[in-house]
């Protein structure tokens, strides 16, 4: 099965091109972007040798219906999608930090809490929580954006405006459009019989000057989900939680002993193991969106990409 591995696009007017863990995004006149999202796998800020069937499809297609049911809270970037993994946007300058926000003691949290920390980038957590358990609000972690192939690292919001990575009054739109972010994706999320645990935004500023939301929003790669039924009563039980999110992927890697860390080797995925994670996907996308996942045709799928943004170049 034909999967994007990455690309090596020339376009009429294309400045440069930045390719990320999973996403490469051409640079047009200084005006547009173009975000191609391939099929790369991520996982504990390492890309995987083998790519996913359709998953760069399904990321881009989520973040794309987001997009559009936020878009009358907080303004975004994206202006078009010409081909199903493509999204085109304005150019913006991006923030140097990826603004986490948690509404359940669950993973990095968890991790930490575990560790007997009771402050996370600087938050409070509450004494006598068990993994999993919803916070009384959800609380802002913020990271710091690292360069490719680095890893992110926790900030606070004291240190994020005493090092001058944002200043304080664009800092506090980070935080409204951040809270008011998740509470609409836990609404979505709600009528879909989910709960969104926790998440991650990341925005950037038009040459305007405006801050819009850019990149993913509400992906299983950038999101966690639980499942609404049985919640209540597999913690009253202590057990784990029903999952949606690349969470899966991570404990597979675990499990058989990767974890990202240096001298670390990673598992053979077998063609199985590969099929099995793009199944997973679908089934992710169509929970998540409440739509009929559609696979587009990979038959060259390059040139399939290449001709379609040039298409919507060319008519812009």
């Amino acid at each position: 099965m034909n999967t994007i591995n990455e690309t090596n696009f020339q376009f009429p007017n294309q400045k440069s091109v930045y390719k990320g863990k999973v996403r490469e995004v051409y640079n047009i006149n200084d005006d547009l972007l173009v975000m191609i999202a391939s099929d790369r796998l991520s996982a504990f800020d390492v890309v995987m040798p083998r790519q996913i069937p359709f998953k760069g499809q399904i990321l881009n297609q989520i973040a794309t219906k987001m997009m559009k049911e936020t878009e009358d809270l907080v303004p975004n970037w994206l202006i078009a999608n010409p081909d199903e993994n493509v999204a085109v946007g304005h150019l913006c300058e991006p923030f140097k930090v990826e603004m986490v926000i948690r509404g359940y003691m669950s993973g990095h949290a968890a991790r930490e809490y575990k560790a007997s920390k009771r402050l996370l980038c600087g938050v409070s957590m509450p004494e006598g929580m068990k993994e999993n358990d919803q916070f009384p609000e959800p609380i802002i972690t913020p990271s710091t954006k690292a360069a490719n192939g680095d890893h992110d690292e926790d900030i606070t919001r004291e240190d994020i405006l005493a090092k001058g990575i944002v200043s304080e009054p664009d800092y506090v739109v980070l935080e409204e459009y951040t809270r008011k972010l998740f509470q609409r994706g836990s609404e979505i999320a709600a009528k879909r019989g989910l709960i969104l645990v926790d998440t991650k935004y990341e925005f950037g500023k038009t040459k305007e000057g405006k801050i819009v939301l850019i990149d993913e929003i509400h992906t299983p790669d950038s999101s966690r989900y639980f499942y609404a039924d049985g919640y209540q009563e597999r913690q009253a039980k202590g057990e784990s939680q029903k999952q949606l999110s690349k969470e899966f992927v991570r404990q597979w890697l675990i499990e058989n002993g990767f974890q990202g860390k240096d001298g670390q080797q990673i598992p053979e995925m077998t063609d199985e193991k590969i099929l099995e994670i793009s199944d997973r996907y679908i089934e992710l996308f169509e929970q998540i969106t409440g739509d009929t996942f559609i696979k587009a045709n990979t038959d060259n799928v390059l040139n399939r990409i290449e001709r379609n943004v040039l298409s919507f170049l060319s008519a812009s």
